[in-house]
């Protein structure tokens, strides 16, 4: 039997935290449809678990994803590519989780694997991450939306230097631009990343859910709707029982025991 494409762990420490692997080393983790196939099974499963509150998704120490297949690619045709839908079937299932999903990145994050990273709720990387959108180099452009996500995140004159040149971006550079929400040692990338998780894991998941949902609310509303909605959101949170758990172990002095509901 082949390996499997990507390796799925529910931790027990911290707790509620699932973590993916991708698992392509010798092609540094490229991507293809079969591992989006995969991919795209193992998020809807956790999503859907109770016992999963954060979900982390990394590659290995040389790189978290280096793009996309070049190689199932390169005989590839227009009617081909078109009549597939290539890259919308699986690809974007990390649009639909409605749990944070964390991306850990160290080495190359490439052509799709930069923008793979781009779908999570945020980046943590080490300090020898390199991100880039080298698509331009080989004859063609961004698919995964590297022309959209990455101007948004770092702004359109950075991104479009960007993939205009296909130069490699460092992690230091990436978290002044606002890419990545922190950098940090390469050895204490995992770690990082973990307790991050287990800190978020630890609050409630209906809340969690709802501050993901009003922050992406802000990249696809105008800022009049968007408070409207956070407003909404912010009252819902007063039917749930975490809620007065919550302000009455802040009042009491204590932790707050949260039963997530």
């Amino acid at each position: 039997m082949s390996e499997p494409l990507i390796l799925v762990e529910k931790l027990t420490s911290p707790a509620r935290v699932a973590l993916i692997r991708f698992n392509r080393p010798k092609v540094m983790n490229a991507l293809n449809d079969a591992l989006a196939q995969e991919m795209a099974v193992a998020l809807a499963a956790l999503d859907a678990d109770p016992d999963v509150h954060v979900i982390v998704v990394t590659g290995n120490e040389k790189a978290f994803a280096a793009g996309a297949d070049i190689g199932a690619m390169a005989e590839w045709d227009y009617a081909k590519v078109y009549n597939d839908n290539y890259i919308t079937k699986h690809w974007e299932a990390a649009r639909a989780l409605r749990k944070p999903l964390i991306a850990a990145v160290s080495g190359y994050a490439l052509g799709g694997g930069c923008e793979f990273a781009m779908m999570c709720d945020f980046i943590i990387a080490a300090d020898t991450a390199k991100f880039g959108q080298p698509e331009i180099t080989i004859g063609t452009i961004p698919g995964l939306g590297g022309t959209q996500r990455l101007p948004r995140a770092v702004g359109k004159a950075k991104a479009m230097e960007l993939c205009l040149t296909g130069r490699f971006m460092s992690a230091q550079e990436a978290e002044a631009a606002g890419l990545v929400a922190r950098v940090v040692p390469a050895d204490q990338l995992m770690d990082d990343v973990l307790a991050t998780a287990g800190k978020i894991a630890s609050y409630s998941l209906p809340v969690v859910m709802k501050v993901k949902e009003s922050v992406n609310a802000a990249f696809e509303t105008t800022l009049t709707q968007g408070l409207l909605f956070e407003r909404r959101e912010f009252h819902a949170t007063f039917a749930l029982a975490d809620q007065k758990e919550g302000m009455r172990a802040f009042v009491g002095k204590r932790k707050p025991d949260f039963k997530n509901h």
